[in-house]
């Protein structure tokens, strides 16, 4: 226990948060029917953890430096708990939306600490085993997120996907109390608070703009508001970062095109692969009559993809330059997500496997390597600002991932449907559109909205993937690996923290 037992707190607290990304995915239908909710509802639910988890993660990284990491890592187990508690008696959409940004924040401050706290207990080989692990475990809850919130959502319903946080915490919060020791970054440092309200107004801003856009219109006044505070958020974020001695982002590291490329493909990266999942899980069960189980096991062969091929980047491409990991991989998610866009009213899921495969092998190549991409980009000593960033805009390109990728089917699914009536269709209303509409044109419509969605996904995908082959070139003496990258974030005494 005294060896390990740290890694295992912070194991249990970092499968915990990753769980709550993905792990919502397979409820969203059941959630609408028991809560009225609509398919902007339904988007925040996604998108305001997220959100919050990437608007708050290099402030609390931060604040922990300041007020020590093990405090600042539990009391944010103790707001994601009673945050998931929150989720799970909430009586409305609206009391849900919120519920998950507060467990965003409690995530944010969990996840900004997990890597400190390990370095500051493991050095050499031990440090390498609990990296590993620790690895094994992210990788981990992503995957078995949908099967899992399939599982509870066909047992005991869908508020036990936010239940089961409860005892997972209270284990973690006493396990951390007794053998993970307190720590501190180095003294004189300071929490950008101007940086951290204005980086989240804008990425907030943004993400309401495009789902009100999906909603209402780009010309509607919500709409554009929105667009034109988080314009003016970006301008004052900038300023800011230009201002402060201690900034959450050195803006003179946009200067070198190796770490705007791995930034650029860690954004690309969680919005392509992931942003149109959320509408494969309503689409099959409320079209294709699927259970919660059944849909989330449809996700098997991209997460068993990933898995593999992540496992054989580690022991087999050690050395390859991360421009190829990243940009290869991203070119494979753009095409397996255009090969995926080949649904129509008579598609099954099985249509989507071998786009799944793809976009699985493409994710095992990216999720290894993109952190230590941008680590190797950058002096030393902003090894933990660049690890923090990248976790940071690879939640914010999900957020928004899913955002556009629902504008854009709904606006497609409204060529056969009235706009009202596809809004309701891509939320998981088809059960309320019945009696106006055939089976034939309710599967029509959202199948070409998905192809719709899908294919702007590849593209970006494959943009991004050119891009990064561009950019992303070794840098301090051409060392491009991982594990060779992390280590010296941690060292700096904040480290790198990933999906």
């Amino acid at each position: 226990m005294r060896a390990w037992g740290p890694l295992a707190a912070v194991c249990l607290g970092t499968f915990m948060l990753l769980l709550d990304v993905t792990i919502v995915v397979v409820a969203l239908p059941d959630m609408a029917e028991a809560l009225g909710a609509s398919l902007s509802d339904l988007q925040w639910v996604v998108d305001g953890y997220a959100l919050a988890l990437a608007a708050l993660l290099l402030g609390a990284g931060a604040a922990a430096d300041i007020l020590g990491r093990r405090r600042v890592h539990v009391a944010g187990v103790v707001l994601f708990a009673a945050a998931s508690l929150l989720c799970g008696l909430a009586s409305g959409p609206g009391t849900l939306v919120a519920a998950r940004a507060v467990q965003g924040v409690g995530a944010a401050a969990m996840l900004a600490t997990t890597l400190p706290l390990l370095g500051a207990v493991y050095q050499g080989r031990q440090r390498s085993a609990a990296l590993g692990v620790w690895g094994a475990v992210s990788g981990g809850a992503a995957a078995i997120g949908p099967v899992l919130g399939g599982l509870l959502t066909a047992g005991p319903g869908w508020r036990w996907i936010f239940f089961v946080n409860l005892p997972v915490s209270v284990v973690a919060v006493w396990l951390t109390l007794k053998v993970v020791p307190e720590s501190k970054g180095p003294r004189g440092m300071r929490v950008d608070w101007a940086g951290t309200v204005t980086f989240a107004g804008f990425a907030g801003g943004t993400t309401y703009a495009v789902v009100r856009a999906g909603e209402d219109g780009w010309g509607t006044t919500a709409a554009l508001v929105s667009a034109g505070l988080a314009a003016l958020a970006l301008v004052c974020f900038v300023l800011a970062e230009r201002r402060t001695a201690h900034p959450l982002l050195d803006l003179a590291l946009l200067r070198r095109p190796a770490f705007v490329g791995a930034m650029l493909g860690a954004f690309a990266f969680n919005g392509v692969a992931f942003g149109v999942t959320p509408y494969l899980s309503i689409w099959m069960q409320t079209l294709l009559g699927m259970s919660p189980v059944r849909g989330g096991l449809t996700l098997l062969p991209l997460t068993v993809a990933a898995m593999v091929v992540a496992v054989l980047t580690g022991r087999l491409l050690h050395g390859v330059p991360a421009r190829l990991t990243i940009g290869g991989g991203l070119l494979l998610i753009g095409a397996g997500c255009c090969a995926q866009a080949v649904l129509d009213a008579g598609s099954s899921w099985t249509a989507l496997v071998p786009g799944f495969v793809l976009v699985g092998m493409g994710t095992g190549l990216v999720s290894p390597t993109v952190a230590g991409a941008a680590l190797a980009a950058v002096p030393p000593q902003r090894a933990g600002m660049a690890g923090g960033a990248v976790s940071t805009v690879r939640q914010l390109g999900y957020a928004l991932g899913v955002a556009v990728f629902g504008t854009v089917l709904t606006s497609r699914a409204a060529g056969p449907l009235p706009h009202e009536a596809a809004h309701t269709l891509a939320g998981g209303g088809a059960g309320a559109l019945r009696g106006s509409y055939g089976e034939q044109t309710l599967r029509a419509a959202f199948a070409s909205g998905l192809d719709a969605a899908l294919l702007t996904a590849g593209a970006v995908g494959l943009v991004a993937g050119v891009l990064v082959l561009v950019l992303v070139r070794p840098d301090r003496g051409g060392r491009d690996g991982v594990m060779e990258s992390v280590a010296p974030a941690l060292d700096q005494g904040r480290a790198p923290t990933r999906r």
